[in-house]
């Protein structure tokens, strides 16, 4: 209810709940993340010796030469930073492309810095609180249970309080994404469809719908789908980027503002 009452008001409407949903996630996550490092600051020196350890051993160098280990890092880090970042699918610029700016470089450079806003602070916050608790190590874990016990026993107050506050950072990604895809796929299909109205409510009552049937499905086979439909995205989308580039040169090179 709440996701169709915000996609049938319009562009102004989801970019007015984007706008604030999206820096208080963020900026309530990096907080809580980083005092989780901070109650185990004396682990930091080992978090990273341990992380450069288990990226330069012999064993992952061996695993690496033999394609196994490279194999595997290569697919679900391309899997997962796509699915985090959405760097190279081409969906961001849609949103970029409404924005009241000067040119298209100074646009994209806010782009680049999204980017590195979600994959090298966020993620790599996350990933330093996982080393520092412990938490990537413990039996029986794994997915959002292994956050969820980084900050159960780091943060100072109830476990319980905890884990909702951590539910509701990911509440919150959870729901900007869902709105923010619909205007993607809007703008595309207003494009493919000559701006048709009625396609466009059409697509926002299909896309309502599949919302409803997307938890019949399996975490297996979501992460799946998802990934699948990343790479149908991906791959005309950097293709056409390595034909572009010499575009990509000559307008950084143009003064802000001109075309």
């Amino acid at each position: 209810f709440l996701v169709a009452l915000i996609l049938f008001g319009g562009i102004k409407r989801i970019g007015a709940v984007t706008e604030k949903l999206i820096p208080f996630m963020s900026l309530f996550y990096i907080l809580f993340t980083i005092i989780v490092i901070a109650a185990h600051a004396g682990n930091i020196g080992n978090a990273f010796q341990l992380i450069f350890a288990s990226a330069f051993t012999p064993q992952a160098v061996l695993g690496a030469g033999s394609g196994i280990l490279l194999k595997q890092t290569i697919i679900w880090g391309m899997r997962r930073s796509a699915f985090s970042n959405e760097a190279g699918l081409g969906s961001a610029a849609i949103a970029h492309a409404a924005a009241d700016t000067k040119g298209p470089v100074e646009q994209g450079v806010f782009g680049i810095f999204e980017v590195f806003v979600d994959t090298i602070v966020i993620c790599s916050l996350t990933g330093l609180c996982l080393v520092v608790t412990g938490a990537w190590c413990a039996p029986g874990l794994a997915g959002f249970a292994i956050t969820e016990q980084a900050w159960r026993t780091a943060l100072p107050w109830p476990a319980g309080l905890s884990s909702f506050l951590l539910l509701a950072c990911l509440v919150f990604f959870a729901f900007s994404t869902i709105i923010g895809w619909n205007f993607y796929g809007e703008q595309c299909l207003r494009y493919l469809t000559g701006g048709s109205q009625r396609a466009q409510r059409l697509y926002r009552w299909c896309y309502l719908a599949a919302l409803c049937a997307a938890p019949l499905l399996s975490v297996k086979a979501a992460w799946e789908l998802a990934d699948i439909l990343n790479a149908c995205m991906a791959l005309p989308n950097l293709t056409a980027l390595l034909l572009l580039w010499r575009q990509v040169v000559e307008g950084s090179r143009r003064p802000a503002g001109k075309t």
